[in-house]
């Protein structure tokens, strides 16, 4: 298991210095891991997060609707979504009521990628917490926002 001290060599002056250090440390260290799992799809953490969005969604919805949403709020999402519809996993649809609003939706391509993806997606970063472990993390990390 591993210790934030250790790993980088360090003290603290006390266990907040430690905590907020080791909270920036661990999120580093996931986005390493998933930015190398999404790599062999093609996509990237955000543009999985964005996909996961729309599917939840059930119909298409508002570009503002979606960066609400994120996990990751990206000053980029819009780019992020070209990217999705130039590889044909959403596309955009023109709003009825309001020329200047643009729907987005997941096609089947996007679905079928969904679907491959959590096929393989898994909690192995999670895998030395116990279920009410994870929950007492999840809270405690609810509690901090």
């Amino acid at each position: 298991m591993g210790d934030i001290s250790k790993d980088i060599n360090s003290t603290f002056p006390n266990n907040k210095i430690k905590a907020l250090l080791n909270i920036i440390y661990t999120a580093n260290w996931i986005s390493s891991h998933q930015n190398a799992f999404f790599k062999p799809f093609g996509i990237s953490p955000q543009q999985f997060n964005i996909l996961r969005i729309l599917r939840g969604a059930g119909e298409a919805i508002k570009v503002q609707t979606i960066k609400e949403r994120m996990l990751e709020r990206s000053p980029n999402a819009t780019r992020l979504m070209d990217k999705l519809c130039d590889k044909q996993l959403i596309k955009r649809l023109p709003c009825p009521e309001d020329r200047r609003v643009v729907h987005i939706q997941i096609t089947n391509k996007g679905l079928d990628l969904i679907d491959k993806i959590s096929k393989e997606f898994n909690e192995d970063l999670l895998e030395n917490l116990t279920e009410k472990e994870a929950s007492q993390l999840s809270d405690m990390l609810d509690k901090i926002r």
